[in-house]
Formats: C-alpha cells, sequence, structure tokens
C-alpha cells in the first residue's frame, strides 16, 4: 500500500486555508493541480472545473473496486485569515472543506491501490449551485463514494435534500380604501403560511427511520410598496429539507396541489410554488445501508459513529449509484454555537490527521 510518504498535510492544509476560494477558485484550484503533480500525477480539470486524478488499476481492468474520494474547494464569504494556536487551525475553509480536502488527498497520494482504483474528484461549486457535483455522477461509475465534510470523524450514511422556492399570492392590487379583504394578496399570507406550517402533518412524506423527519420553514416575506397601496402580489420564500422519496420536482407539485386544496387559500386569492433556480440541481436525500462495506470499514478503522449528516451535501448525487458517506475532520457546530461558515472557523490538526490515517486504512482495505 505504500504510496506517496512525504506529502505534508499540515502545510498544505495550512496553505489551502490561506487561500482565499470564497469568489474564485482559480487559485485553490492551481493549488490543488501543482500538489498532485509534484506527486507524480496527472490531474485533470473537466469541463466544468472539477478536479480529477486517479491511481490504480485503468478503468479497462474491471476487476476489483473503485472509490471515489469528493470534496469541494470553494468556500463560503467572507474570507477569514489563516491562523494556527498548537493543535487548533482557524479561518475560511478550515473544517469546510479544506480540512477535509487535506485528509482525502493525503489518503489518495499515500496508498498506492493494487486491487483496485480511487478517484479524487474535488468540486468547485459545492457552496452555491453544485453543479460541478451533478456533472460527476454523469461522468463517474464507481463502487463507493467518500464525501469529506465535518463529521467530527463520524461516519455519516445519511443526509436529508434541500431545495427552496416561493409561494406566490396573487389578488387584487390598489388603493387600500378599495381593494376588499377577501381580494388583498396580503391577508392571504396568514392562510399560506398555516399552510406551510401544517403540511408534513398533513401531506408530506412522513418521517424516514434514518433522517427522521422532514423540514419546511418559512424564511422571507416580500409584497407592498407603499402603506396606502394594496400589491396585486405577496410572496413567502421557503427553505425544504426532504427525506426519501421526496425530489425537488414532487415536493413543489405535491405543495402546490396541497395550497389548492380543502380551501386552504381564500377563493378570492390565486397561489403559485416555483423553485428558485429551478435549472440548476438541488441536493438530494439519501440514505445508505449501515451495513455496506465502505461503512463497517471506515468506521472500524476512524472510530466515529455512524449517523446522519445534519446538512446538505454533494453526497446525494452519488448515492443513486453507489454507497456513500460523509466523513471528515471538524464540526459543523460547537457548544458555542456555530462553527462552520462562521467568524471563528477552526479545526483541529490532530483531527485532520486522524481522519487521513482512517480514509487511508479504508482504502488499503478496500483497493490494495
Amino acid at each position: 500500500m505504500a504510496g506517496n510518504a512525504d506529502f505534508d498535510l499540515a502545510e498544505f492544509h495550512a496553505e489551502a486555508v490561506r487561500t482565499p476560494s470564497h469568489e474564485d477558485v482559480s487559485e485553490m484550484r492551481e493549488f490543488l493541480l501543482e500538489t498532485l503533480r509534484g506527486a507524480g500525477l496527472e490531474p485533470e480539470v473537466d469541463e466544468l472545473g472539477n478536479v480529477l486524478a486517479t491511481r490504480g488499476r485503468s478503468a479497462d481492468e474491471t476487476d476489483g473496486p473503485h472509490i471515489v474520494l469528493n470534496t469541494h474547494m470553494d468556500t463560503v464569504a467572507p474570507h477569514v485569515p489563516y491562523e494556527r494556536d498548537g493543535d487548533v487551525v482557524r479561518g475560511r475553509g478550515a473544517c469546510d472543506a479544506k480540512g477535509p480536502l487535506a485528509a482525502l488527498v493525503a489518503a489518495f497520494l499515500r496508498v498506492e491501490p493494487t486491487a483496485g482504483r480511487v478517484t479524487l474528484a474535488i468540486t468547485y461549486d459545492e457552496e452555491t449551485l453544485m453543479t460541478g457535483a451533478a456533472g460527476l455522477r454523469e461522468r463517474l461509475e464507481a463502487d463507493g463514494f467518500v464525501v469529506g465534510e465535518p463529521t467530527d470523524l463520524d461516519v455519516c450514511i445519511a443526509a436529508r435534500g434541500q431545495c427552496e422556492g416561493t409561494v406566490a399570492i396573487r389578488g387584487e392590487g390598489g388603493h387600500a380604501a378599495q381593494v376588499p379583504a377577501e381580494r388583498n394578496a396580503v391577508y392571504g399570507l396568514a392562510s399560506v403560511l398555516e399552510a406551510l406550517r401544517s403540511y408534513d402533518d398533513e401531506a408530506g412524506p412522513g418521517e424516514d427511520a434514518v433522517l427522521g423527519e422532514p423540514k419546511l420553514t418559512a424564511t422571507m416575506l416580500e409584497g407592498g410598496e407603499a402603506p396606502n397601496r394594496v400589491p396585486e402580489e405577496c410572496a413567502v420564500t421557503f427553505d425544504r429539507r426532504s427525506v426519501p422519496p421526496e425530489t425537488a420536482d414532487s415536493f413543489r407539485t405535491d405543495l402546490k396541489a396541497f395550497l389548492e386544496t380543502g380551501e386552504r387559500v381564500p377563493d378570492g386569492l390565486e397561489v403559485s410554488v416555483d423553485l428558485i433556480r429551478p435549472d440548476t440541481p438541488f441536493p438530494k436525500p439519501f440514505v445508505t445501508d449501515a451495513d455496506d462495506r465502505l461503512v463497517r470499514t471506515l468506521q472500524d478503522t476512524s472510530g466515529g459513529e455512524v449517523r446522519p449528516f445534519g446538512a446538505a451535501t454533494e453526497a446525494g448525487f452519488f448515492a443513486a449509484d453507489a454507497p456513500t458517506v460523509v466523513f471528515g475532520p471538524g464540526v459543523l457546530e460547537d457548544d458555542e454555537g456555530g462553527v462552520a461558515h462562521s467568524e471563528r472557523e477552526y479545526v483541529r490538526l490532530s483531527d485532520v490527521r486522524a481522519a487521513a490515517a482512517a480514509l487511508e486504512e479504508t482504502l488499503a482495505e478496500l483497493v490494495c
């Protein structure tokens, strides 16, 4: 299983966190490419902007499993400078997801596959549109996926899907002294908000055995331009966290049907449901069998718990095709509050090393 033992995980992680990638990933992508080339590999950048590199048997050699290691190189804004205090590294991306990225790259370079192959597949837009991951699904065939995210070294076998949209309520616009209440879209907001609150109890997919219940949250209200005029339209923005078998499209259709039945919206008003960015992919919910070999092996090597992941992830794009787990160093939140995406984002370097060691042992078991 001997591979590139010279890879300096701490140095790579430090440089990755120092490199801004919240607006443009070009510099971060080039750093990753230089690292892989320096290890004697020939990485490629696909037509979308993902970075890919493969070690082990060629695709023509069908014997042996193919494992894909995936995470993302982009981060949320704003950039937070790199700092290190002993074992603790702070800065934007320290845990989401340049800590997992460092662990994945270390394991990828340190293992020499002899009974299969490993592909490193790093996306560029996980924090925004996720078109990179959706594109990877179309070109990669694998027997298992490990998606790097901050899981506190737990092996996460499931995650809820996520989509966003708006419910628009249309009525009659005009002078505040003239428009009747039953045609006032602002009054219709109350009915729509109550319907959103009750949707899952009355019409949702129900509780998933692993992920629990779905969640529908009203997040924004919009409507009106003047205090003495009734607007023709008001809108409620929602965030949906879904469980199988629901998809973004099925949810939109089901929610619209729910709103249009049972007198949930006054007769004088019209309602429509639309997804935000409908032409871009939404992460799908997924559940991987806890008894799958990839899950059991990574649990044995990491010592982590097997549980669901607490946020939306690119893993949902891959799980329909092969067993998929989410794994990595760092946490989404701690006892003081949010960590990932926050000004206080941090990771323990010892956890990054532990994640790399667990992944290295897992790959050695599966492809060596």
